[in-house]
């Protein structure tokens, strides 16, 4: 069949352009899907700049998670049929109409939920789970700061530390966001500015930072590690302080950043007691059972559908990228596609 797509060389936003091509049958143990709606990430920003390490350097389609319709079901594949409403990720490969892909990072679509929830979730929510629950050993009633609160990790990860009775912390880059916030269930929020190092210390009052789910980088970094009580963990997972406007990447302006970035002293970290743990979530797509035990404590949570703040069609789908650059989203920020070409 035919199939729309945006492969491209990475170097610039403007670089992705729709594409026809042709897609083979699904293999064994693959099924193929008709694509719904696809789920944009912070990542791909650095994937299309050609900025993200565990991506190919040319010739590649972004994109790691979507939502659809089972349409073929390949050889061995016997968990999914056609005609099943379902959710995925993949390490690449979600910028398209139609795509082949492992039955086993494929999961049925909750029965109440649309597409465009399917396709909101999973990236976020395992992302969120791993870091606190796995890495950072969240127990009940810790004390939580959520960097990038009314993204899509951000809530998720309050949702989630909710459920073990948590004190949560939001921070956002603007006020428009504190309505959000405060439906959500944060005790407290901050609204980051020069001042975040002083308005942490006065929100925290007496306590102390438990966990800190890091996204941001630079000062804000460095203000948190030194907010962390005895035996607290900072999750660090990305550095949007590194976004600079524009299609193309600001290359100097980033390269300043980097040789400005915090520093940590190792050798201090167990006078203090404090953790300081890395991770990014597409090394562990090999590890299929860790993702299945994640997708099953995830299940039993049963949480709520994801906000989504952006739908673009998927024409649009560079002007999709460009509002989530930008920083001012609230929720998701999602592509919904029509019905594929047909063969």
């Amino acid at each position: 069949m035919i199939r729309r797509t945006y492969r491209m060389d990475p170097g610039s936003i403007a670089n992705l352009r729709i594409r026809e091509e042709e897609l083979e049958d699904p293999k064994a143990g693959e099924v193929q899907v008709a694509v719904k709606a696809i789920g944009l990430n912070f990542a791909d920003l650095f994937t299309v700049w050609g900025m993200y390490k565990a991506a190919p350097s040319k010739d590649f389609i972004p994109g790691l998670e979507y939502s659809g319709v089972v349409s073929k079901v390949g050889p061995g594949a016997n968990y999914l049929r056609e005609g099943d409403r379902v959710m995925g990720i993949t390490r690449f490969g979600a910028y398209v109409d139609t795509l082949n892909i492992d039955a086993r990072y494929v999961v049925k679509l909750r029965e109440k939920w649309s597409f465009t929830d399917g396709a909101s979730f999973l990236v976020q929510a395992l992302t969120a789970y791993y870091g606190m629950v796995d890495l950072g050993r969240l127990q009940k009633g810790e004390t939580v700061l959520i960097h990038s609160a009314a993204g899509g990790v951000g809530l998720q990860a309050n949702r989630i530390a909710k459920r073990f009775d948590a004190y949560t912390i939001g921070s956002i880059g603007s006020s428009h966001k504190i309505d959000t916030l405060k439906s959500e269930g944060f005790d407290d929020w901050i609204v980051r500015s020069k001042n975040f190092a002083h308005d942490l210390r006065n929100t925290l009052g007496d306590r102390r930072l438990d966990i800190v789910m890091e996204c941001i980088g630079g000062s804000v970094l460095m203000d948190g590690i030194k907010q962390l009580g005895v035996q607290g963990r900072m999750i660090v997972y990305g550095s949007a302080s590194f976004t600079t406007p524009g299609d193309r990447p600001n290359k100097l302006k980033m390269m300043m950043r980097y040789l400005r970035r915090p520093k940590i002293d190792p050798l201090l970290l167990p006078n203090s007691n404090k953790s300081v743990i890395g991770f990014n979530l597409i090394w562990l797509y090999a590890q299929i059972e860790k993702f299945e035990e994640i997708l099953n404590a995830l299940e039993e949570m049963q949480l709520p559908a994801p906000i989504i703040g952006e739908r673009y069609t998927f024409d649009k789908l560079p002007d999709a990228i460009r509002k989530l650059q930008s920083g001012m989203t609230i929720g998701k920020v999602v592509v919904e596609l029509q019905e594929p070409l047909t063969s």
